[in-house]
């Protein structure tokens, strides 16, 4: 920054937004860090203010001494005030040249401590996730190569991280969010990591087999770096940046979506082996779908997605149903509905990934594990439509698909009961059954998908039960809405969430009426067994 003017009264400077504008809330702390250097003394104004600049949120006078050399600053602001739409501003009112590098505002209450906004971790654990797939899909390839996620550049002093161009998504990122932050996510969620590595293959370009070995030496040492002690070369900088105990990494996927292009099998293979060799429990993830063929190469599970329409997903239940029982297992890791159907995260697209999932749900002997994709997104920056959260610097909301997922929090270790339908409305129909525990009580949760127009009425007969069914424990859950198109928003973000209510008839044999385009669940407890639902 050169400031020209001697004596500037209001100071001239520099100001940042942020990500479209930062959330200043009043009385909450702010934690300044910067690198600063100026040839001459000066004393720097930073102030967060509103976006106009007219309302002053709060204030630090920062005196810079006369140095070649570049000093760290850091500084606690603050906020006198609330504005949703903040900037960051540096001013001083005295004539010369301040130069600024790696500057950081962050608030100081994340969760954990860690720079997540705890609000939208919370929905995160609301879904009770088992595992996190990360850091993402094309992201991890990249366009080219030269903009792949390279992990040994996003670890260590965030303020040393080159960051790199994301050119799949056309963003630049700074990787403060990097591979040891993913980690640390996974940890604090309770949930498996599961790391996505470059595989040597972009979107547009591949290393061949014949010389894919320095990035096969490249994952060994992120897995060192993530598993091995804290004595190892890569885990001692795992330690020094404040985690000497080792992370369970136990799944690892070998690139995404690169099935059949020209160096993906001989790669692969390099990769299986040499992490075999090291790390004979880590389960590894192929591109290849096994779902309906063999895989041609050794896997422990195989990478299964589908994005598509609301009535393509509906139909897709079956999926799994004739799958072959031996072999690896499937990870649906990136399943959606999009297009035009979707808007920006209908009712329509949450009821045919709903039935999908009972599909998944039904054949959980041979479907491992399933992720909705994509997770998060910024409003303002929406380059991908729909997504399951919301938000932009103040608020957030989940999409029906968020609410969905709900649904299916206690599938993962439930024992899974066969169900039929029997119905004139079937072919718009989806159901699964499992039986659960929670704090002790046995539940069995029925969970119907009504994917037509019309309202339903069914007979659920339940028979085998090992013990009565409570009906004052027993609830019913229903997501629907008025139109089957409504969406969430910020200004109504509740429009379209499930609705629980007691379930006063539940009983072995009791009549349901399926509201038309709804998902209900209906949990029953203490019931088991096989289950026949009939009109």
């Amino acid at each position: 920054m050169e400031v020209l003017c001697d004596e500037c009264p209001a100071g001239v400077g520099i100001y940042n937004p942020g990500f479209w504008g930062m959330n200043i809330e009043d009385g909450k702390t702010y934690n300044l860090v910067m690198y600063v250097k100026s040839a001459e003394a000066a004393d720097l104004t930073v102030s967060l203010a509103s976006s106009d600049g007219l309302q002053k949120l709060a204030s630090v006078t920062v005196p810079v001494a006369g140095t070649s050399n570049w000093t760290k600053v850091e500084q606690k602001l603050i906020a006198k005030g609330t504005n949703r739409t903040s900037r960051l501003e540096i001013t001083s009112n005295k004539k010369g040249v301040v130069w600024f590098d790696q500057v950081s505002l962050m608030p100081s209450d994340t969760f954990k401590g860690h720079g997540f906004r705890t609000e939208l971790i919370s929905m995160l654990l609301d879904l009770k996730p088992r595992f996190l797939r990360f850091p993402g899909g094309c992201f991890v390839e990249g366009e080219w190569l030269r903009n792949a996620f390279r992990w040994r550049e996003s670890i260590g002093p965030w303020e040393e991280r080159p960051g790199h161009f994301g050119d799949v998504w056309h963003y630049w990122t700074d990787d403060g969010l990097g591979y040891y932050e993913f980690l640390q996510l996974s940890e604090d969620l309770g949930a498996a990591p599961i790391w996505v590595f470059n595989n040597g293959i972009s979107h547009n370009d591949e290393v061949s087999t014949a010389a894919i070995a320095p990035f096969v030496k490249d994952v060994l040492d992120s897995l060192e770096f993530a598993r091995g002690s804290a004595n190892s070369t890569w885990g001692s900088v795992r330690a020094a940046m404040g985690h000497p105990e080792p992370f369970p990494v136990k799944y690892v996927a070998i690139g995404n979506e690169d099935c059949g292009k020209k160096y993906y099998l001989g790669n692969y293979l390099k990769f299986y082996n040499a992490i075999r060799e090291s790390y004979p429990d880590i389960q590894m993830i192929s591109n290849c779908d096994g779902s309906s063929k063999p895989l041609d190469h050794p896997a422990d599970l195989y990478d299964f997605h589908v994005y598509t329409d609301s009535k393509t997903l509906f139909n897709m239940k079956g999926t799994f149903d004739k799958t072959s029982r031996t072999g690896p297992k499937a990870f649906v890791s990136e399943y959606a509905v999009w297009r035009t159907d979707a808007g920006r995260g209908s009712l329509l697209g949450s009821l045919a990934e709903a039935a999908f999932l009972t599909g998944l749900e039904k054949n959980s002997d041979i479907v491992q594990m399933a992720s909705y994709a994509p997770l998060f997104v910024n409003d303002n920056d929406q380059t991908w439509n729909p997504d399951a959260i919301v938000f932009n610097s103040w608020q957030q909301y989940g999409t029906p698909s968020y609410w969905m997922q709900k649904f299916f929090r206690e599938s993962s270790g439930a024992m899974i009961h066969p169900i039929t339908i029997s119905s004139s409305y079937s072919g718009s129909l989806a159901a699964s059954a499992i039986t659960w525990q929670d704090s002790g009580n046995s539940f069995l949760k029925v969970k119907i998908v009504n994917f037509g127009s019309d309202t339903v009425s069914l007979t659920i007969s339940v028979s085998g039960l090992q013990a009565s069914i409570n009906a004052l424990g027993s609830n019913a859950t229903v997501l629907t809405s008025s139109n089957v198109k409504d969406e969430n928003s910020f200004s109504n973000p509740n429009k379209v969430v499930p609705v629980t209510s007691q379930l006063r008839n539940a009983a072995e044999q009791m009549q349901v009426t399926l509201a038309a385009h709804s998902f209900s669940s209906f949990d029953l407890a203490l019931a088991q067994s096989e289950l026949v639902a009939e009109m």
